[in-house]
């Protein structure tokens, strides 16, 4: 097939595009390699893929209509995968403008440009905030997703509205994936485990917010990966409801599905630190602190409906993960 993969500088964008190549689909990647981290590793992973004579790179943003629509053009995308976004829970306290143009402005000119170029498919990145204040565990997509505590996460839950409505309207399929927490090699140096290891080989404090009592559904690289290219090479025909006993008639025409894709075995913060350390043989200095605002407390994926679908089955464990990731951080900066 060929394939455009947004965001394909980022960490699950690069690493799905690798797999993709792989098993001998052409994939046009895009990503504006903004500074929102270093841009040294968005280089490193395109240099991967520039290795593969059926890839193609095109340093652009979703945000340009214009150059957007002549992408689609010339290359006539049987299907889409929407990676690109600007990420971060706490940065979106700092710069909500930022979210509200690419991962709103940016996932409408996405939209369209599949509706003008008959994309027989668009799978593109949620996230587990669209939980925000809910409590229940474990989050279900039947869960109410009307109260989100970031920016970040209303642009997410924003664009699976925006993607039903697509979806009803014009008969394109789309699947939205909430991913729970993904890490693993090349993953991003803004979030915790990127931080917390180069703290620790620095002999440097890390800040661990809400006194160390959260609890995430840590989801391995592969096994996020593995998900998605399922949900790609499946799309929805219609969007029957779960319950059977409830059936909704209107979004039951629409090829739309939304799904958790997380690991479903949630873990303490502090164990997840614990197996850092034991990796990286030295202990972290930590500097216990507040929940921060936006922060949600815990995670937990239901991924039965994900399960029952596409017969996923994660099976890195946050001991592996966690093991592969300082071998690679090692063996990236030459340590």
């Amino acid at each position: 097939m060929k394939i455009l993969v947004t965001g394909s500088a980022g960490f699950i964008g690069s690493m799905l595009s690798v797999k993709l190549l792989d098993r001998g689909d052409q994939v046009i990647g895009l990503d504006n390699h903004n500074d929102y981290y270093d841009t040294k590793i968005k280089d490193d992973r395109i240099n991967l893929l520039k290795k593969y004579k059926n890839y193609k790179h095109y340093k652009s943003d979703i945000k340009d209509f214009n150059d957007l629509s002549d992408i689609f053009k010339n290359h006539k995308f049987q299907k889409v995968i929407n990676l690109a976004a600007q990420a971060g829970v706490r940065y979106s306290i700092e710069n909500p403008l930022a979210y509200i143009n690419s991962n709103i402005l940016g996932f409408a000119n996405l939209l369209e440009s599949c509706r003008n170029y008959k994309v027989k498919h668009l799978v593109y990145a949620s996230t587990s905030s669209v939980y925000g204040a809910n409590t229940k565990m474990p989050f279900s997509e039947h869960d109410c997703v009307s109260h989100p505590l970031s920016v970040y996460a209303a642009s997410k839950i924003s664009n699976e509205l925006m993607a039903h409505s697509y979806s009803y309207l014009f008969q394109i399929p789309t699947t939205g994936l909430r991913f729970f927490t993904v890490y693993g090699p090349w993953g991003r140096p803004d979030m915790a485990l990127f931080k917390f290891t180069k703290a620790i080989i620095d002999g440097k404090t890390i800040n661990v917010f809400n006194n160390g009592n959260h609890t995430r559904d840590f989801t391995y690289i592969d096994d996020i990966v593995n998900g998605v290219i399922k949900a790609l090479d499946n799309p929805a025909k219609s969007n029957i409801e779960w319950d059977s006993s409830k059936p909704d008639p209107a979004s039951s025409k629409a090829p739309w599905k939304v799904y958790n894709i997380g690991n479903n075995k949630p873990v303490k913060l502090m164990d997840y630190i614990n197996a850092l350390e034991k990796n990286l043989e030295k202990k972290a200095k930590i500097n216990f602190l507040p929940l921060q605002p936006g922060d949600i407390q815990d995670t937990n994926a239901n991924v039965d409906n994900f399960i029952k679908k596409f017969d996923y089955k994660p099976s890195t464990s946050v001991v592996k993960g966690v093991s592969n990731f300082v071998n690679w951080y090692k063996d990236y900066y030459k340590i």
